[in-house]
């Protein structure tokens, strides 16, 4: 015989999850009405999708330009590179601090609420930003990567810290090891992997991202695209996405080689 409750909590439980369900169909109903979805503009616009991919085809293979936006591809990855490594040198030892497990109790909020506000601004307005700052061009692109790589992976690594097993912490704890030595020699090693996998997965997100940044005059392959679709210029937009597509294919194959080669016992990554 079930105990006195149990069939009540089960009930209740139940007319929970119904109106829970029934209240994000209706949310789900009310937005897409909102936002004016309707199957004879979804049939309107693969007219109008096609009609893009004939002015696409076939793509300008003409030398120069191919020159030129390899050059311009180059300065890309740079970005994405540099971004990457500047932002994670710094989210390093702010997600230390804001490790519950390491962090001073007064100070770890306080950090853990910076890096929410940073990772808040996308990097194509952090890009804008640096753009007032430092002028256009690639340095631009590169610190507004930076930040937002910062505060993105903060939380990634804070996150991967705090998930170290509890014992290890108090193992080392109890030698009366301070909390950088504890840092040090318990916490990184242990978080390691998941650390650099991490930092691995948002090299390759920044790849993507930087490409765009050009459209707030922040250097790299994104200024060809923005132009060439200002201009209708489609084959040549084109090329610049065919040049694009080859770079991300090749970098994503070159960070799973090095994840199986080092990071053998690494999870998967979290998705940008």
């Amino acid at each position: 015989m079930p105990a006195p409750g149990v069939n009540g909590d089960s009930d209740a439980r139940r007319i929970g999850l119904a109106l829970t369900a029934a209240t994000l169909a209706g949310i789900l109903v009310w937005s897409l009405l909102d936002v004016g979805f309707s199957f004879s503009r979804l049939a309107q616009g693969a007219s109008n999708l096609g009609t893009l991919a004939h002015d696409l085809f076939p793509p300008d293979l003409d030398p120069d330009l191919m020159a030129t936006l390899a050059e311009a591809l180059v300065e890309t990855v740079q970005m994405a590179y540099l971004g990457t490594v500047i932002g994670a040198a710094l989210a390093l030892p702010l997600a230390v601090v804001a490790a519950r497990t390491l962090g001073p109790p007064l100070v770890a909020p306080v950090v853990r609420k910076l890096l929410a506000v940073i990772r808040t601004i996308p990097s194509l307005l952090w890009a804008l930003v640096f753009v007032i700052m430092v002028g256009l061009g690639p340095l631009a692109g590169t610190l507004g990567l930076a930040l937002y790589t910062l505060g993105y992976l903060g939380k990634l690594f804070y996150e991967a810290i705090e998930g170290v097993d509890p014992e290890v912490i108090e193992a080392v704890r109890s030698t009366g090891a301070s909390r950088w030595q504890l840092a040090r020699h318990a916490i990184l090693p242990e978080a390691g992997n998941a650390l650099l996998s991490q930092a691995m997965f948002v090299f390759e997100y920044n790849v993507r991202a930087s490409s765009i940044l050009g459209f707030v005059g922040a250097g790299g392959i994104g200024f060809y695209l923005f132009r060439y679709m200002q201009l209708f210029e489609y084959r040549k937009l084109a090329t610049a996405l065919l040049l694009l597509l080859v770079a991300v294919l090749l970098i994503e194959g070159a960070g799973g080689l090095v994840r199986r080669r080092f990071l053998p016992e690494a999870g998967p990554t979290p998705a940008a």
